[in-house]
């Protein structure tokens, strides 16, 4: 039996730190959007988060005003919070 060891987006901020991460590494289309497939492949697959943890962390981070997101749920915008985390 094998036993689980601590996720590490299993918190909310952690995952939301790492979805700023690899929004800050594309560079925006037209008027400063991101697509999400740029955040959400790379969280999801190579980072191995689970769609909860990546879906409470891109929650904690429109709740904290780092990111926008659109209603159609196809791209964000970083927010000039979002971007200060990084300064």
């Amino acid at each position: 039996m094998k036993h689980v060891g601590d996720r590490p987006y299993s918190e909310s901020e952690k995952a939301a730190r790492r979805i700023m991460e690899h929004a800050r590494a594309f560079e925006p289309i037209q008027d400063g959007r991101i697509c999400i497939e740029k955040i959400n492949y790379p969280m999801l697959y190579q980072d191995k988060a689970t769609p909860a943890e990546y879906w409470a962390g891109l929650e904690y981070a429109k709740d904290r005003g780092w990111l926008e997101y659109h209603e159609s749920g196809t791209f964000v915008r970083m927010l000039q919070a979002g971007k200060d985390l990084f300064a």
